[in-house]
């Protein structure tokens, strides 16, 4: 169930590792590395507003119909249009254990999105900017058909479409930690660091909580890569779904998407970044769309 309406719980999934054993990756994806090639190899025209000072950002509160997750990239398309990324769950209809994107109710494209800073449980903050859902993983698959499991269990992507009136606000560096500086394409192994900035309004708006620190567990290759186990210091909790992971490089390597109760209790699952785009890449109908890196230099200063 929803713990309130305040806020998107990340979803919650038991066995998730156990359960993707016996399941193939979707031959409906494009390839990881020419998904990273198309997603860095175009020099957006926007100039972005400074990072120090720019309301939309990675890592801002979004609230879709009362729910509130966090945003995780900026993408831009060969229009010149800008999206902040949130998880697709983050506009999901069903309840939090509602993990399975190709059966699960959704809303539609073009519902309002807000983008907020100090949200928490007694109110949504500051709104700082809108948009409209142009793309979501879950209504996607729904349309085309996808049967392959892997794909509905880890494809958890939607991208905001960034109102022209605030395109001027946004900023594509991951608060903190500065990057993204491109997109991993090789996963994570055991023990490897990653870094994650959350934004749950449960921390009721204080950013000193926000900046993570984790290792991954090592990716399970019976999932096709599609999804990366991890521990962070603090787990993230509802509210930080969606949000942006970066590797020990500051690649992009994934979106929390959700909470293990089982065999691995208090992790969290990041769905990979690479497959995701390269979903939305074939599938959303936006020519060129891709990854924007940050204007800051990642440093991972923790």
């Amino acid at each position: 169930m929803r713990f309130t309406p305040k806020f998107t719980p990340a979803r919650l999934i038991v066995g998730a590792v156990a359960a993707a054993s016996t399941v193939a990756m979707a031959v409906t994806v494009m390839p990881a590395q020419a998904a990273t090639s198309a997603a860095t190899s175009v020099v957006t025209p926007q100039t972005w507003a400074p990072a120090e000072t720019a309301a939309i950002h990675p890592g801002v509160q979004t609230y879709t119909s009362g729910g509130q997750c966090t945003a995780n990239f900026v993408f831009t398309d060969d229009a010149g249009n800008v999206y902040l990324g949130q998880a697709a769950h983050c506009s999901g209809t069903g309840e939090a254990t509602d993990t399975n994107g190709c059966d699960s109710g959704t809303l539609p494209l073009g519902t309002k999105v807000t983008f907020n800073e100090g949200g928490s449980l007694l109110s949504e903050g500051t709104q700082v900017g809108s948009g409209t859902l142009a793309y979501s993983s879950w209504n996607t698959m729904h349309a085309v058909g996808e049967t392959d499991a892997n794909t509905c269990a880890y494809n958890d992507l939607a991208l905001v479409k960034v109102s022209a009136s605030d395109v001027a606000k946004v900023n594509p560096s991951v608060p903190f930690w500065g990057g993204p500086v491109g997109i991993n394409t090789t996963g994570t192994a055991t023990g490897d660091k990653v870094y994650s900035y959350g934004n749950s309004s449960l921390r009721g708006g204080i950013t000193l909580l926000s900046p993570k620190t984790g290792i991954s567990l090592g990716d399970d290759a019976a999932d096709g890569g599609w999804s990366h186990p991890l521990y962070t210091l603090t787990p993230g909790v509802p509210g930080d779904s969606g949000s942006a992971f970066l590797d020990a490089e500051g690649k992009a390597v994934g979106t929390l998407s959700t909470l293990g109760l089982a065999p691995l209790p208090l992790s969290n699952n990041i769905g990979d970044l690479s497959r995701e785009l390269a979903y939305a890449q074939q599938h959303s109908g936006i020519p060129g769309l891709r990854l924007v890196p940050g204007t800051e230099p990642f440093e991972p200063v923790l």
